[in-house]
């Protein structure tokens, strides 16, 4: 069957960010149910996100003809279907560490491959990205929404069950043929490329890395722990995915105007405003539990995330041309994967004895970003 090009990358970005509409709240709430204590979720969900840097830093760039993109797309999907059904087998600690190592090695890739995929049929048919990236957003809303219902009515096992499905829809959309097949780009016009060492040693450029860095992995405690600090507070699973929601609501809001909001800013003052917003939000969630100012934090998601990650964006792509790619995979790697890995470990023992101080700490973790903020020429802003 064969599907129009714009709908075949809706629907992969709609399927993926559902399954992770699902996982990212949720998932230490299966872990939780399956016994499994505050420190040993902190360690398996660290080593998923390790798993996660090291597919996007490694299988991410492997894939350098851009024809292979849809074929590399569904061995990948069947490879986190594999993982998946894994978690049906068992709940031993070296199980669960072996599947969910499996499940982000796989699945993290994912997206950054549909993002090249996409910017290679940008360049032969005329596609809105924006049009069409947005509906990763809106089924992140609707994964997290249902399976907060789903878990209120069937406890934490329903978790699991709508991750499969998620997967199981991801993978049969990715069966699907597009309209137009990816060209490969001819290897006579790539122009020479900076080595790593000269890349990471400019001020600029490991500033901004480390930046972000920060910024995304102070996200740490509120991926791994917000839906279980919540729980443990006397919200229902129902109203934990319903403010999941909101926080991506606002994401989706500032991502659709960000051209309006955005257009006279640089990068590094957007990546001042992040700041600022993140440090308040995590002072805010450590300080206040009430339904009404859990609303306001999670408004603040579209500061401390999406703004951040426009900033990011923003930044990598006033480089030369060069350096798109390496500084994407990266960033990707780092502020997407690492920086987060290492804060969900901490976060794991933190959690333990701190509860709600764990998002001070984190508001710490954030504080430095406001003096590294990188100093960009007029020509990269």
């Amino acid at each position: 069957m064969v599907l129009r090009s714009t709908y075949w990358l809706a629907l992969s970005y709609f399927t993926y960010f559902y399954s992770y509409g699902i996982f990212l709240p949720f998932w230490g709430i299966w872990l939780k149910g399956e016994g499994i204590s505050s420190e040993s979720i902190g360690l398996l969900l660290g080593a998923g996100l390790v798993a996660r840097f090291l597919g996007t830093l490694i299988i991410s760039p492997a894939i350098k003809d851009p024809a292979y993109l849809v074929t590399g797309l569904r061995i990948l999907a069947l490879l986190t279907l594999v993982f998946s059904v894994g978690y049906w087998f068992g709940n031993g600690w070296a199980w669960l560490m072996i599947n969910i190592a499996g499940f982000s090695l796989f699945f993290g890739p994912l997206v950054p491959l549909t993002d090249a995929l996409a910017g290679t049929l940008q360049r032969q048919i005329a596609m809105d990205y924006g049009k069409v990236r947005v509906w990763g957003s809106i089924a992140f809303v609707i994964g997290s929404a249902v399976t907060g219902k789903l878990v209120s009515v069937y406890g934490h096992n329903a978790i699991l069950y709508s991750l499969t499905a998620g997967v199981v829809a991801m993978l049969l959309g990715m069966l699907l043929q597009p309209s137009v097949k990816p060209i490969a780009q001819d290897r006579q016009a790539r122009g020479p490329v900076t080595p790593w060492r000269v890349l990471l040693a400019e001020p600029a450029v490991w500033r901004f890395l480390l930046c972000v860095t920060l910024m995304m992995g102070a996200h740490a405690a509120y991926y791994g722990f917000s839906a279980i600090y919540w729980q443990d507070a006397g919200y229902s699973a129902a109203t934990v995915g319903y403010l999941w929601s909101l926080g991506v609501v606002a994401e989706i809001v500032v991502f659709t105007f960000s051209q309006r909001l955005f257009r006279r800013w640089s990068a590094r003052n957007m990546l001042l405003l992040s700041a600022v917003c993140g440090i308040v939000r995590w002072v805010m969630m450590g300080e206040f539990i009430a339904l009404p100012w859990l609303l306001v934090i999670q408004l603040l998601h579209c500061g401390s995330f999406t703004v951040c990650h426009l900033a990011g964006m923003r930044f990598i792509a006033s480089r030369p041309r060069d350096q798109v790619i390496r500084l994407q995979a990266i960033y990707s790697a780092l502020a997407m994967g690492g920086g987060i890995a290492v804060m969900t470990m901490v976060s794991g023992y933190l959690f333990a004895t701190l509860h709600g101080g764990l998002f001070w700490v984190m508001a710490l973790v954030a504080l430095p970003a406001l003096f590294l903020r990188p100093q960009v020429t007029p020509a990269q802003n």
